[in-house]
């Protein structure tokens, strides 16, 4: 009778963690897919918001923070020489989903290159005042993505971002960054992201890029 009880619970227990993960699944990819054609604050903050509630209620799961910590970069961007104030709170939100997910896992190229984003959009609310603070904090987490994951080709990208952007005269390059962005096309080619949850973003940007650097 105990050995009957015993695997009863064990069938209860393994059913309800396979229904648990099923449903984060779900909501994972439902919202993952809306970034695809998300572009306004408002659609970037309400994905924020559930991304975060995904990752509150998971708690070891890193991906539904990064998530969130990329969302809110974007949405400090879109007040990109309109709001500097708001690029700074956003910048302290998308920081602070981003130390929650490097506590579950820290050796990981895409949080690298989310922690560049960040001090990319810090830097970009002040430029003239905080490029030698930002600046460098952003290349060093740049170096660290490229060096857990060279073939990871969202690194290829914001290099490739900030050398389109950049003034020549401030080690900017439409030259380098058109190869840049050829190397992130290639790398896209063989990429193989580890699940269907893991970030895959990028490829759009590529094109639309080398569409305005023929």
């Amino acid at each position: 009778m105990k050995q009957f009880l015993f695997f009863l619970s064990l069938t209860v227990l393994i059913s309800t963690a396979s229904a648990q993960s099923e449903r984060y699944e779900k909501a994972m990819l439902a919202n993952i897919s809306a970034l695809d054609t998300t572009r306004s604050a408002g659609g970037y903050q309400d994905l924020a918001n559930t991304f975060q509630r995904i990752a509150d209620a998971e708690k070891t799961q890193w991906l539904p923070y990064y998530y969130a910590a990329y969302c809110h970069v974007m949405i400090g961007y879109t007040a990109m020489g309109q709001d500097p104030a708001k690029m700074d709170v956003e910048a302290d939100l998308a920081d602070a989903m981003l130390n929650k997910a490097m506590a579950l896992t820290q050796a990981n190229s895409e949080l690298f290159c989310v922690k560049k984003m960040i001090a990319t959009l810090r830097m970009s609310a002040d430029p003239m005042t905080r490029y030698q603070t930002q600046g460098p904090i952003a290349a060093e987490a740049l170096a660290k993505a490229r060096t857990l994951d060279a073939n990871n080709p969202r690194v290829d990208i914001l290099e490739a971002q900030d050398k389109f952007y950049t003034p020549e005269q401030f080690g900017g390059s439409k030259v380098e960054a058109k190869e840049l962005f050829l190397s992130a096309q290639k790398k896209f080619e063989s990429f193989k992201p580890a699940s269907a949850l893991h970030p895959n973003w990028g490829e759009g940007q590529v094109m639309y890029f080398l569409s305005q650097l023929k």
